[in-house]
């Protein structure tokens, strides 16, 4: 059975075999192969694709076989958000003060630049997320960010570029804080997402993606 349409693609890490693709207009996340393309063009295409990335594509599997992943069978890249990961980091001072005692749902700090909004610091309650991780689920996809993706809150226009923040390390099995962080940008490579991702070591030309083994 084929599913065309639009997808966010979450590359996961290295040692899974599998990207996930989540479906844009529905809450449909799905495993799909990363090797064993035939044709070298659509496995360079594979290859290429980064966590971010917003493709319109074409998957063929059985949606009954959840032990089966899906195979790409036509990806084209049509957009994206540019990302980057770091964990086992304290907080930025912004994070902090936008979190607040007592506080259960999601919070968003604008920030700006020379008097412009550029983006927003938002901090994420771990207590919904599967065993409270942060940036794993994110990488996976397990994290639903496609409306703050298509429309960054308190901003309304769509992100271009996003920073994502773990207190803890992806194999944490307690949490030094209640939430992780991320900040989405509504505008490419600005000095303030420039500071940040320098002092975090997350630049944007390298793969950021933490090394660890989710199984």
């Amino acid at each position: 059975m084929d599913r065309s349409g639009r997808f966010r693609v979450y590359r996961v890490v290295e040692s899974v075999p599998q990207i996930n693709l989540q479906a844009v207009a529905s809450p449909t996340l799905y495993s799909v192969y990363q090797s064993g393309y035939a044709d070298p063009e659509r496995q360079a295409a594979v290859d290429d694709l980064e966590t971010g990335d917003l493709v319109e594509a074409t998957i063929e599997g059985d949606p009954d076989d959840d032990a089966e992943p899906w195979r790409l069978t036509a990806v084209d890249v049509v957009g994206g958000v540019d990302t980057a990961f770091a964990v086992d980091v304290d907080p930025p001072d912004l994070a902090r003060e936008a979190w607040g005692p007592g506080r259960t749902e999601p919070a968003y700090a604008v920030v700006t630049e020379d008097g412009t909004p550029i983006g927003v610091c938002g901090v994420q309650p771990r207590d919904p997320l599967p065993n409270g991780a942060f940036v794993p689920n994110v990488l996976t996809g397990l994290l639903p960010l496609e409306p703050q993706f298509d429309a960054v809150p308190e901003i309304g226009d769509p992100a271009v570029e996003a920073v994502f923040l773990d207190p803890d390390p992806p194999d944490a099995s307690s949490y030094s804080r209640p939430y992780g962080v991320a900040f989405l940008f509504t505008r490419p490579e600005t000095a303030f997402a420039e500071r940040l991702r320098a002092e975090y070591g997350c630049p944007l030309d390298a793969d950021t993606r933490p090394a660890f083994d989710p199984y």
